[in-house]
């Protein structure tokens, strides 16, 4: 078994979000790590290679949208207002990026324990249905594509990853119709799911106080920043 550490953190802006994500890559409190956000007010996530422009214009007339953050992972526009966000950094050894064996082992292992409960989640396998790369302006919930997981035949969870060094981070974004009013189930199934297919053993940490500094800072530094944030 190995040791895997779920990090409890405050409510957290955007760019704080993002921030103590790239903390955690950084330091590595353990090889496996799990977080779920507590969002502060709502917000809007894109990719790491979408342009700003398109972002702003296929979001700019969303009411109550307060922040809009550059990811430092890959994927689509997400709108965060109702949904169940967590980030799981977990080691993945080698020099090659090969996003679709990530995706298909994380999904399948959180679309199964569903399953298992019960409830009609499902594992979208469709290889032709994949993101238009020629899409600056792409709603990652707009339209499935291959290995996301369906509710009722709509997309309910996607991810987004980056690999750095030995260690992949995947950002999720879990959109079912109670993902925050039922909150302590959704989470306690990622969690188990995660928990069996890592074949870990979790424990509990929060953020001390020099590191909630730290996520401050770089919040304001860098994920607040037009230079990060209008990159392209």
């Amino acid at each position: 078994m190995n040791e895997g550490l779920i990090i409890e953190t405050p409510p957290f802006d955007a760019c704080e979000q993002m921030a103590a994500d790239e903390l955690l890559c950084d330091t590595l409190p353990s090889p496996y790590t799990l977080r779920f956000y507590d969002w502060r007010e709502p917000a809007v996530t894109f990719g790491y290679s979408q342009r700003i422009a398109s972002v702003k214009a296929s979001t700019g007339e969303k009411p109550g949208v307060r922040a809009l953050v550059r990811r430092p992972t890959g994927g689509g526009i997400v709108f965060h207002e109702s949904d169940l966000t967590f980030s799981f950094i977990f080691h993945q050894p080698g020099a090659y990026f090969e996003p679709a064996k990530t995706y298909d082992r994380l999904h399948r292992a959180i679309a199964g324990a569903y399953a298992a409960s019960g409830l009609g989640f499902e594992l979208l396998n469709a290889p032709t249905a994949d993101y238009r790369t020629d899409n600056p302006a792409l709603d990652c919930f707009a339209k499935p594509v291959n290995l996301d997981i369906l509710y009722n035949g709509k997309k309910a969870l996607g991810g987004a990853l980056r690999k750095f060094g030995e260690h992949m981070l995947y950002q999720a974004s879990l959109q079912a119709p109670d993902s925050r009013t039922n909150a302590g189930f959704h989470r306690s199934l990622v969690t188990k799911a995660l928990g069996e297919e890592f074949n870990l053993v979790w424990r509990s940490a929060g953020f001390s106080g020099s590191e909630l500094e730290k996520v401050k800072a770089l919040a304001l530094s860098k994920y607040g920043a037009r230079e990060w944030n209008e990159r392209i």
